[in-house]
C-alpha cells in the first residue's frame, strides 16, 4: 500500500474503514484513500499582462540574477536562489512571475511562516496592483483562489497539481525542513517548474545542485551596495552577558535606534522582558505570543524600544534601522543558519544600510565561527 499524497508505505499508518484503506500519516490534511490521488480542484487561469512596479529599479546584480532565473525557467529547469539576507530575493522572482502570468499559467508562492505570508502578499500586491493577490494561511482561508496565491507550506495541500510555477521560500527552515509529508505535498502541488529561495542552503540542497537537479543562482550583494553586518562577539558568564546587553541597550536608547534581542527559549524571553520592562518599553515575542501582527505594527511605529524574541522572528521581518543582539548565542538552539538569519535583520533598508550586531556567549561555538566566516565570504562575493 502507498499513499499517493505523502508517499507513506509504512503499514502502521494505514487504517481500514470497512473495505477501504486510508493513510493516517497525512490525515491532518484530509482523508486520502490508498492508491487514490487527492481531488484536483479547478482554479482560475487568466492571462495577465503586467510588469512589477518596484519602489527602486533592480540593481545590475539583481537584474543579472533575475535574467538567469528566467533563462532556467525557459529551459524548464528548477532553480535554487542562494542570496544573502536583504539581497531582494522576492524582487528578483517578480519578472519570472510576470512571464508565467502572461502565458495564463498559475503561480504560487509558499513560505514556512504565517507572518511572512502576510508581508510578502502585501509586497506583491504593491508590485502588481492590477492583480488579485491572495494570502492563504491561518485566519485567512475564506478565499483560496486569486491571480497570485501566497500561502504557508501547510496550505499547499489545497492545491494538488495546480501550480505551473511554485516559488518556495525558507525551505531550509522549520517546519518544511526534514518534513517528508510537507515536501511530498509541495511536490504534488506543482505541475511545472520550482524556484527555491534561501540565504542558508543546507547540505541536501547543495547536493541537488551538485547532481544538476537544480541550477544555482547566486546573489550576495544588497541593493544599497553596503556589506553585510558582521557581528561583534563578546564572551562572558551569564551575568556578564546581561551587563553587556544593558550597556548596549543604554547606548541604543541615546541613539534612538530600535533593537531586536534574540534569546534561545520562551522562558528566557518572558523572564528577561519582565526584568527589562522596569526601565524600557519592550515586549516579548515568541511562538506563543498573541496578536503578533499588532505587536509588529506597534514596533514599526516605535511603540517599543526593543523586542525580546525567540527564533520565530529570525526570518522575513524587515524593520528600518534595526540593531540585533543575540543573548546566549552559544545555546544549541542557535545553529549557523539561524545566526545568519538573525544578524541578517540588520542593515536591510536603503535608507539605513548600516548597523550593529552583537553575539553574547560564554564560548565561541563552531556555529558562531561558521556564521562569521560565511558572512565574510558573502561580502567577498561568495
Amino acid at each position: 500500500m502507498k499513499c499517493l499524497r505523502c508517499g507513506n508505505t509504512d503499514p502502521v499508518y494505514f487504517y481500514q474503514d470497512q473495505d477501504v484503506w486510508y493513510c493516517r500519516k497525512c490525515i491532518a490534511f484530509g482523508r486520502v484513500n490508498v492508491n487514490e490521488l487527492p481531488p484536483r480542484k479547478q482554479y482560475q487561469r487568466k492571462r495577465h499582462t503586467c510588469h512589477p512596479q518596484l519602489k527602486y529599479p533592480l540593481t545590475p546584480a539583481q537584474k543579472k540574477a533575475s535574467d538567469e532565473l528566467r533563462r532556467n525557467l525557459t529551459l524548464k529547469q528548477d532553480s535554487l536562489v542562494f542570496a544573502c539576507c536583504g539581497a531582494g530575493k522576492t524582487e528578483i522572482v517578480m519578472e519570472a512571475i510576470a512571464d508565467y502570468l502572461a502565458m495564463g499559467k498559475k503561480v504560487g508562492f509558499a513560505i514556512s511562516r504565517r507572518q511572512v505570508v502576510l508581508e510578502i502578499a502585501e509586497r506583491m500586491q504593491e508590485a502588481f496592483p492590477s492583480l488579485s493577490v491572495i494570502a492563504v494561511c491561518e485566519g485567512y482561508t475564506d478565499i483560496v483562489d486569486g491571480d497570485l496565491i501566497i500561502c504557508t507550506m501547510h496550505q499547499l495541500y489545497r492545491y494538488h497539481q495546480t501550480f505551473d510555477l511554485l516559488i518556495m521560500d525558507e525551505v531550509d527552515a522549520f517546519p518544511y525542513r526534514g518534513n517528508a509529508i510537507l515536501k511530498a505535498i509541495a511536490m504534488h502541488a506543482c505541475v511545472g517548474e520550482k524556484i527555491y529561495l534561501t540565504a542558508t542552503p543546507d547540505d541536501e540542497m547543495r547536493k541537488e545542485v551538485s547532481a544538476h537537479h537544480l541550477n544555482m543562482v547566486e546573489l550576495f550583494q544588497r541593493p544599497h551596495g553596503y556589506p553585510l553586518i558582521v557581528p561583534e562577539v563578546k564572551r562572558g558568564y551569564s551575568w556578564m552577558q546581561i551587563t553587556y546587553l544593558l550597556l548596549f541597550l543604554k547606548s541604543q536608547r541615546k541613539a534612538k535606534i530600535q533593537t531586536l534581542v534574540f534569546v534561545p527559549t520562551i522562558r528566557i524571553a518572558h523572564r528577561l522582558t519582565r526584568f527589562l520592562s522596569l526601565k524600557y518599553a519592550c515586549c516579548a515575542f515568541t511562538s506563543k505570543t498573541e496578536n503578533k501582527e499588532k505587536i509588529i505594527k506597534e514596533f514599526h511605529e516605535g511603540a517599543y524600544e526593543f523586542l525580546v524574541a525567540t527564533t520565530v522572528l529570525e526570518r522575513g521581518i524587515t524593520i528600518k534601522g534595526i540593531y540585533v543582539v543575540i543573548l546566549f548565542a552559544d545555546h544549541p538552539v542557535f545553529n549557523e543558519a539561524s545566526l545568519i538569519q538573525m544578524i541578517g535583520r540588520v542593515g536591510r533598508s536603503i535608507e539605513m544600510p548600516t548597523g550593529k550586531g552583537l553575539f553574547l556567549c560564554k564560548r565561541k561555538t563552531k556555529d558562531i565561527t561558521q556564521c562569521i566566516t560565511s558572512l565574510r565570504k558573502m561580502n567577498e562575493g561568495g
